[in-house]
């Protein structure tokens, strides 16, 4: 939600409009924008227009102040493991079992209710829903997370996103051995057509392109090292399923193991360019102590 008018200026012919709010509107998700468009409240040189409207450069987007509503998500108390902070964004090395947002099944206990109870002003920076979010990671997935703590950093974080400059690099241990040591994998990924729960490798789903590295291998496990060049849901464990290696202990796509309580899958790298000075940053977490100790019965 915001409460001011927002004006944009189209940049090059040819884009969708929603495709071109989704880049410019910070939190806000290709259908969200579809929503948006429809409710009327976005103008093209001041009349409105479709979500498939094709923009021309030079043109002017404006999107109208939504009426004032509370968010009903609420502060909560949670300790949080905050590697860095500054005044723009924030670093978090999150725990596996903790959802990163409200959703089906976890309606609170999130990271987002615990930035509202330490940061309360995040509640102003992306959508009333996810204050403060700009990517996620899976509840059962541990490792970094940059979170923006103004509007200004959520809108520039998300382009980093979108532009495929962020540095995303994870650690996982697949079950099996695999024929290549290093290999890209480029297959597109969509909603499973026989359960929309889950993800599945599709020949019209959106562009996901995965590079892995073997970095050990155990007598049944080969530990990974992984890259994402796109950011699609489980991308990863779909990926790493669709090859016949599954992540260990991935429910869904895989099969659990005694002495493994949750996926072996840990975001372990994440760089990207500071908000506010343009420096290049990165930062590292290790792998937490839930999973690396069953590196000891591999």
């Amino acid at each position: 939600m915001h409460c001011e008018t927002l004006r944009f200026t189209v940049d090059r012919s040819g884009q969708r409009l929603d495709q071109f709010l989704s880049l410019n509107l910070a939190g806000y998700s290709r259908s969200r924008v579809s929503n948006l468009v429809h409710s009327g409240r976005v103008l093209v040189e001041q009349r409105r227009a479709k979500p498939s409207t094709k923009l021309k450069s030079g043109q002017v987007v404006t999107v109208l102040p939504a009426l004032i509503q509370e968010s009903n998500l609420e502060p909560q108390s949670m300790d949080l493991n905050i590697i860095y902070e500054d005044s723009h964004i924030l670093v978090i090395d999150k725990q596996a079992g903790i959802p990163v947002h409200p959703g089906p099944g976890h309606p609170d206990g999130t990271i987002a209710n615990a930035l509202l109870e330490i940061y309360p002003n995040v509640k102003r920076v992306g959508s009333e829903d996810r204050p403060g979010i700009v990517h996620r990671l899976d509840i059962d997935t541990s490792g970094l997370m940059v979170v923006a703590r103004t509007q200004e950093a959520h809108l520039n974080i998300a382009r980093q996103f979108e532009n495929r400059t962020v540095e995303k690099t994870y650690l996982a241990l697949v079950t099996g051995t695999l024929a290549r040591e290093e290999a890209i994998i480029d297959a597109a990924i969509g909603r499973s057509p026989g359960d929309r729960q889950r993800m599945s490798v599709l020949e019209n789903g959106r562009q996901a392109i995965t590079r892995y590295k073997v970095i050990r291998r155990y007598t049944n496990f080969d530990l990974l090292e992984i890259r994402l060049l796109t950011g699609r849901t489980h991308q990863i464990r779909v990926h790493m399923a669709s090859l016949g290696h599954p992540v260990a202990g991935d429910k869904i796509y895989g099969r659990e193991f005694d002495h493994l309580a949750r996926q072996f899958l840990h975001s372990a790298g994440l760089q990207f360019s500071h908000p506010d000075t343009a420096k290049r940053v990165k930062y590292e977490a290790p792998l937490p102590g839930d999973i690396s100790q069953f590196l000891n019965f591999c």
